[in-house]
């Protein structure tokens, strides 16, 4: 089973701050989406152990970004994420929110995103 969170922040430029979140997501054994550069920053991440995500997320915290907005809670994942069971560790950046939507759809849980994001309406 996948369990992973969802945060977004004023935005990610700090390279001190993200060679932590990278550091973080190795010793976590956790896979981290940033969305660096400009407004909004977005941060997913998702690993094996809710704890382990929630340790990941600790550290962001402890970074004190911007803005810091928790967004999806550590939980378990939904869509796509459930249907997965292996995650890759490590942190890529990409530049752009239209990119980081392309990653949420390659790993199948595009519409929980744009939800967690307030991108869609919830009735």
């Amino acid at each position: 089973m996948v369990f992973n969170a969802l945060i977004r922040t004023h935005h990610i430029t700090s390279r001190k701050k993200i060679s932590t979140l990278k550091k973080a997501a190795d010793a976590l054994n956790c896979s981290v989406l940033l969305r660096t550069g400009g407004t909004p920053g977005v941060m997913y991440v998702e690993g094996h152990s809710v704890n382990d995500v929630i340790a990941w997320v600790s550290t962001v915290q402890r970074l004190r970004y911007k803005d810091y907005q928790l967004l999806a809670k550590p939980g378990p994942g939904t869509d796509g994420a459930t249907k997965r069971t292996t995650v890759t560790p490590g942190l890529r950046e990409v530049e752009s929110m239209k990119e980081f939507g392309a990653v949420m759809q390659e790993l199948g849980i595009w519409e929980w995103w744009r939800k967690a994001m307030g991108y869609l309406r919830s009735d």
